[in-house]
């Protein structure tokens, strides 16, 4: 009886030693993938922070190595996005004290008299003359002042944005700034305009006086989007960009004509130029960029890429609309587009580099965000294995 209860207790005893075995090893288990999961998180969110500072801090340069340059910079822009308030405020607040848009932006007939001579952008000793009849086609005053407008696309015309599918998204902004008549689509670049650059160059239409209709159905297609002119860049652009105003002013009210300050865009010029930028003329649309960044809440900025691959090293046409391969000299804009890293690694403003997501997106769209994300992870795995094992 004695050896019976003896060889059940043992065995009692050997369960419980068992039980407990089991529990240790599923606690210690579990506790090590807990903290290889946080060791992993750890790792990605100092990468992030690192490529962060990297960007923030990078310097403008005339050429990038791209292939290395792509595939750190698709590891940024898989980090979380990191707004800024405070960047923001501060940048708005330098360029209020140094531009002024709200003030200066485009001629107006509270900040330009009837005689006043007109300095070109680009010339220090040639002017223009401003003859009442002129005068009294310019807006009153500033359309947009005393208010901030919220949250602005910035819309690009690089050929990054061709089946992006980011239609919806830049369509979802308060207020949507595009370049030079550039083509709208539903489901790439959307359909909204509120402000549209036109390039002098796209203004030759013959009789334009006598046949104004080529012009108006061109323009019409932005609804009742301001048209903005550089009417005052180069003396060659002023005529066509008056007979222009006085042209659609009568026929197309709704839809206003305005041109470029001159001297806004002098100072624009000197604010950026002080803070290293050495471009000989800034882009159109980095002007813009600017001016959204002083006028708007959050800048959101689509298109601008001035490479020929993309970040998946796929090539991209120069333009979203066309097939023209990129230039090799024109609009060459490394400089810019370092400086619009920087702002979007500070939180200044949001760069879009990527495809967006849309409920609409196709199966091909799904693959192509899969795979790039496959491609990503085995990045980071390697990177994070290591500084795990080495």
């Amino acid at each position: 009886m004695e050896l019976v209860s003896l060889q059940w207790i043992f065995r009692l005893l050997m369960v419980l030693i068992i039980f407990q075995g089991v529990c240790v090893i599923f606690y210690y288990t579990t506790n090590t993938h807990s903290s290889r999961d946080a060791m992993t998180k750890a790792l990605q969110q100092l990468r992030c922070a690192k490529l962060r500072r990297k960007f923030s801090i990078m310097k403008p340069a005339k050429s990038i190595e791209l292939k290395s340059f792509t595939q750190e910079l698709s590891d940024f822009l898989s980090c979380p996005y990191k707004s800024n308030q405070t960047e923001r405020e501060l940048n708005r607040i330098k360029l209020q004290f140094c531009c002024n848009a709200t003030g200066s932006f485009i001629l107006t007939k509270r900040n330009t008299a009837v005689n006043q001579s007109i300095p070109y952008e680009t010339s220090k000793t040639k002017t223009y003359k401003i003859n009442a009849a002129l005068h009294s086609m310019l807006p009153e005053d500033f359309p947009w002042s005393g208010r901030r407008l919220g949250r602005c696309a910035v819309v690009g015309s690089g050929g990054i944005l061709k089946n992006s599918s980011c239609g919806r998204e830049i369509d979802s902004a308060d207020f949507i700034i595009r370049f030079n008549l550039a083509a709208v689509n539903d489901s790439d670049v959307g359909m909204k305009t509120d402000l549209i650059t036109v390039n002098p160059s796209q203004l030759g239409y013959k009789n334009l006086e006598k046949n104004p209709d080529p012009l108006v159905e061109r323009v019409s297609v932005y609804g009742n989007a301001t048209l903005i002119i550089p009417a005052f860049a180069y003396t060659f652009c002023t005529s066509q960009s008056i007979k222009t105003l006085k042209v659609l002013h009568p026929i197309r009210p709704q839809q206003p004509v305005v041109f470029f300050s001159p001297s806004y865009l002098r100072t624009l010029d000197r604010f950026w130029k002080g803070r290293g930028l050495r471009e000989v003329r800034l882009s159109t649309g980095f002007m813009l960029i600017s001016t959204a960044m002083e006028l708007c809440e959050h800048v959101h900025v689509y298109g601008f890429w001035p490479f020929g691959s993309d970040l998946q090293e796929q090539p991209v046409p120069y333009h979203y609309y066309d097939q023209l391969k990129p230039h090799r000299y024109m609009h060459k804009m490394p400089e810019e587009f370092v400086r619009l890293l920087q702002l979007h690694s500070q939180g200044a403003l949001t760069l879009h580099l990527q495809p967006c997501s849309s409920p609409g997106a196709d199966l091909e769209s799904n693959l192509y965000g899969w795979m790039r994300t496959v491609r990503l992870w085995q990045h980071q795995s390697k990177q994070i294995f290591k500084h795990l094992y080495y």
